[in-house]
């Protein structure tokens, strides 16, 4: 009996379900990731273990440091993150906002004396207000870049922010250059950054490393409740979800995409006074090299993922800290890389595959 049913609709390619060879290739691709991120701390505990020292202590200082390290990649790879899952820029110039961060922490070292400081407790104050002062002129600086720069350009093609944002980063090298000059500047050591603070099962901890961790870390998590808990953090979700749909709901898309910049140039400062502190100098191009390792980061992890981008600075600070203790430092860029290259070939989308919006 003939039936006026409408034909069942045939499943779009995008929406079909995986075949057994896709599945196989999934886990195929999660046991390579695996093994490749495993590979350098396998490969030389056991030569550690094997070898005259006997132990997994030099090792474990690699990865300790590695992590300390990569926590201040972290905070500047979030910045990255945070605007591209937002608005879908890659904020070249953040690495160059980090750097101003860095110039302004140790231009306030010597308005307040820290360098003659001989008390802990002043020492301590002293850059809890440098932070807090870095913090809120590089967010400030960030929401006015997007002001100018980017926010008159936010229906133009893809290519036209991106070279202005290219451009703003020559922009602020520039103002780096004229600053502090061309060479690289020694910074007061003020935290004893090497000194050795305790031994832990045969892992040395520094005082830099201490304090990396200890000030990075409270600050990921904070920006981390700030954007799952708070009001405005929720309408950052709604936006970087659907612009248009947040603007009809009420929420003011310009001031939370300002917001968003400002909490990515707040991070950068952090990043930058920190750096200060750890390697003891700096330089107008430091943003460019720390800029570059922090996008990769974000990349790495999952370009728009918060865990990601954290996740992707330290392993890539593990990696740094391995390749430039075992191998040599003039090796260690391209073994970042190719960690980065490999990762990309078993999973495109990072290690937490953000999905992005698609333009409608």
């Amino acid at each position: 009996m003939a039936t006026n049913a409408p034909p069942v609709p045939r499943r779009r390619l995008s929406q079909r379900l995986p075949t057994v060879s896709e599945s196989f290739r999934e886990r195929f691709g999660q046991v390579a990731l695996i093994v490749l991120l495993l590979a350098l701390p396998v490969g030389y505990g056991v030569t550690d273990l094997t070898g005259d020292q006997g132990d997994l202590a030099r090792l474990g200082t690699n990865l300790f440091q590695g992590i300390s390290n990569g926590t201040i990649l972290a905070l500047i790879a979030v910045g990255y993150t945070l605007v591209y899952g937002i608005i879908e820029l890659i904020n070249f110039a953040h690495g160059d906002v980090f750097m101003i961060g860095s110039f302004i922490s140790v231009g306030l070292f010597g308005t307040l004396g820290l360098g003659l400081a001989t008390g802990t407790l002043g020492v301590v104050l002293g850059l809890i207000v440098c932070l807090i002062v870095a913090m809120l002129v590089t967010g400030t600086l960030n929401v006015l870049i997007e002001r100018v720069a980017y926010r008159p350009l936010r229906d133009a093609p893809k290519l036209a922010p991106l070279i202005t944002a290219v451009g703003f980063s020559f922009i602020l090298q520039n103002v780096g250059l004229l600053w502090l000059g061309g060479s690289p500047k020694s910074v007061p050591d003020l935290i004893h950054a090497q000194e050795r603070v305790t031994t832990i099962l045969g892992i040395a901890i520094s005082r830099a490393d201490i304090v990396a961790i200890a000030v990075a870390v409270p600050l990921m998590a904070g920006v981390t409740i700030f954007i799952t808990q708070s009001r405005m953090g929720k309408a950052m979700r709604a936006t970087a979800q659907d612009p248009e749909a947040a603007r009809l709901m009420g929420i003011k898309v310009d001031t939370t995409i300002s917001l968003t910049f400002m909490l990515g140039g707040m991070l950068a400062g952090a990043a930058g006074l920190l750096y200060a502190l750890y390697q003891t100098n700096i330089w107008y191009f430091q943003g460019f090299q720390a800029g570059l390792l922090a996008f990769t980061a974000a990349v790495m992890g999952g370009i728009g993922n918060l865990k990601g981008a954290v996740a992707g600075g330290l392993i890539i600070g593990c990696i740094q800290q391995i390749s430039d203790n075992r191998i040599g430092t003039q090796w260690t860029p391209a073994i970042v890389f190719a960690y980065l290259i490999l990762i990309m070939v078993f999973r495109p989308r990072g290690l937490f595959g953000e999905e992005t919006r698609e333009a409608g």
